[in-house]
């Protein structure tokens, strides 16, 4: 994958993981968690050896990302103590 897709499925998974964990923040923040999010969840698909999960694919790579940015954010929520809204 290309730079600026993985640029842009940063941005999409961490506006994803934004809107599902109910924050707020900017396009910055959104790319950052995504990217962040992005290698915890394919080091999560790894561990749990999901290989039929394709890392080349546009939408395999937008879901893992998302879900791994949607994990990042509850774990930094558990370690800030933050209430869910």
């Amino acid at each position: 994958m290309g730079f600026f897709v993985s640029i842009i499925v940063g941005i999409l998974a961490g506006y994803i993981a934004e809107k599902v964990m109910n924050s707020t923040g900017g396009l910055w923040t959104n790319l950052f968690v995504g990217i962040v999010g992005g290698m915890l969840g394919w080091w999560v698909v790894g561990l749990l050896g999901l290989t039929y999960i394709q890392r080349d694919g546009f939408v395999d790579s937008v879901v893992v990302s998302a879900c791994g940015a949607v994990l990042l954010l509850a774990i930094w929520r558990a370690v800030r103590g933050r209430k869910p809204a």
